[in-house]
């Protein structure tokens, strides 16, 4: 959903912005397109982690029929506080921009621009704060966006593989659910693989403007800042889709919503046998990447669709 924010809301602006050298929405676009990518590594970072752990616990449990089934205010409350976390820990980025105006030597036409200068009209303390955020942010970026995911990530896989042992993953679990929480450990990777490529450019190029800024051209350092933005909204394109081409139960579980609304919802005889089979397993089969115990299947019944 975020990614969604992030591709409806910024790609426009940033286009429009290229296209026109005029801001969209004036000094409030300059604050916000900041705050929402700044949000969405946030997002991506935390939720990383929090699969990660998800994926230790239930990789080493002693049975899959012994783990309670985790109540849905458990859920959301895990998802406020990724959300709410990332989010306010990108609150300085709405202080450190403002709009800012330049006219080309050449042309002598005016162009809007979002410049990393904190107001003065600021109370001193929060003032001092921005600053020291802006002093910091490069090393920020790099350590909490970029090497806390990656390295969570691995570690997590690492240890549950060493925790768990092939002797014990055969003996613990299915043929069936041993590979299908394989899937959901490819899927993990991959989404960090994503987006550890994703946003290396703007760390690299990061590291490399803080010691090189007085040698770096105005025109090539907002290449490289569109370059870098480019590589966000390209992330959180692939993102979705990798997810739920990878994750089977989601992707089926997404297509039979998309199926049913496109139907209108309406009982269809022909096809409500498979459409309750593919229910059955979908249930089945997502309930390794909930968490939920095993159960004997229910009987199938003829539900129409999904919905």
């Amino acid at each position: 959903f975020w990614d969604f924010l992030i591709l409806f809301f910024c790609l426009p602006v940033v286009i429009f912005n290229e296209i026109t050298k005029k801001r969209l929405l004036g000094d409030v676009s300059c604050r916000i397109v900041p705050f929402m990518e700044v949000s969405s590594l946030g997002v991506t970072t935390f939720s990383l982690c929090a699969l990660g752990i998800d994926r230790f616990h239930a990789a080493t449990s002693p049975q899959a029929s012994t783990r309670p089934i985790e109540q849905c205010q458990s859920i959301i409350a895990k998802l406020a506080v990724i959300w709410v976390g990332s989010m306010t820990l990108s609150v300085p980025e709405i202080l450190l921009w403002q709009l800012a105006q330049d006219t080309s030597p050449v042309s002598g036409v005016a162009s809007e621009f979002c410049a990393m200068k904190p107001s003065s009209n600021l109370p001193e303390s929060i003032y001092s704060l921005v600053l020291t955020y802006q002093n910091a942010r490069m090393w920020w970026y790099f350590g909490c966006y970029f090497c806390l995911p990656v390295l969570f990530t691995v570690s997590c896989q690492l240890v549950t593989r060493r925790v768990r042992g092939p002797d014990k993953k055969g003996e613990s679990r299915g043929a069936k659910q041993g590979q299908a929480e394989g899937h959901l450990n490819c899927t993990i990777i991959a989404l960090t693989a994503i987006y550890g490529l994703c946003t290396t450019p703007e760390n690299v190029c990061n590291i490399v403007v803080a010691y090189m800024s007085p040698d770096v051209s105005k025109q090539t350092l907002d290449l490289l800042n569109l370059i870098n933005q480019f590589f966000l909204f390209f992330k959180c394109s692939v993102t979705p889709v990798l997810l739920l081409c990878l994750c089977r139960p989601l992707g089926q579980a997404f297509m039979d919503c998309c199926c049913c609304c496109c139907e209108g919802c309406g009982p269809d005889s022909s096809s409500s046998e498979s459409s309750a089979d593919s229910k059955l397993k979908t249930e089945m089969s997502s309930s390794i990447f909930f968490d939920k115990p095993r159960e004997t299947p229910p009987p199938l019944l003829a539900l129409g669709t999904p919905c």
